[in-house]
């Protein structure tokens, strides 16, 4: 009987750490899309540590490849996945540049794929929400490839920012939910 209200204390506590993490992510959402430059360039950085660690463990995994055309390849993914990393890494305004059209790419492929889907489901109650989803992606997609490469000065850093505040606010109300819960 004497562990129940230390789990409920542990649970308080613990939604209270998480309310002000989710109050952190907010802030920093609004001094992403605040600043956005920095927010890229922090983003770009970011990527370009995490393809240089991809890149090293597709080195290691390389010499546990069953064949030899495994470890050829993976000694390859690897290679680009680290040239790529320190690309970005050694020219951060450019690796910027770069990503941002990556991204248009990425956004156009997707609201490629998101209409096809739409129409494959049309017949399916909710399937205009993938066709409204395919059509703002579609025109972001298009809005990021028309302005590049002036557009890399904000877009990477806002979006970042945008995804930041809404992943705060939507933590914020879950733990404010959890934390009603267990009182």
């Amino acid at each position: 009987m004497s562990s129940i209200p230390a789990v409920a204390v542990g649970r308080k506590e613990s939604m209270s750490w998480s309310i002000v993490l989710s109050i952190l992510l907010i802030v920093a959402g609004f001094l992403a899309i605040a600043l956005p430059q920095v927010a890229g360039i922090a983003a770009n950085i970011v990527v370009g540590w995490l393809l240089i660690f991809s890149g090293a463990v597709h080195l290691v995994y390389s010499f546990k490849a069953g064949s030899a055309g495994g470890f050829i390849w993976e000694i390859l993914l690897g290679l680009v996945y680290a040239l790529i990393g320190g690309y970005l890494l050694w020219n951060p305004v450019l690796g910027l540049v770069s990503l941002t059209l990556g991204l248009a790419f990425y956004l156009f492929a997707e609201a490629v794929l998101e209409l096809i889907m739409s129409y494959m489901l049309r017949a399916m109650r909710g399937s205009g929400w993938l066709l409204f989803d395919g059509i703002v992606t579609l025109i972001l997609a298009v809005m990021i490839w028309r302005t590049w490469p002036s557009s890399a000065v904000w877009v990477l850093g806002t979006l970042v920012g945008i995804s930041m505040l809404f992943s705060g606010f939507s933590r914020l109300m879950i733990s404010i939910a959890a934390r009603r819960l267990t009182a």
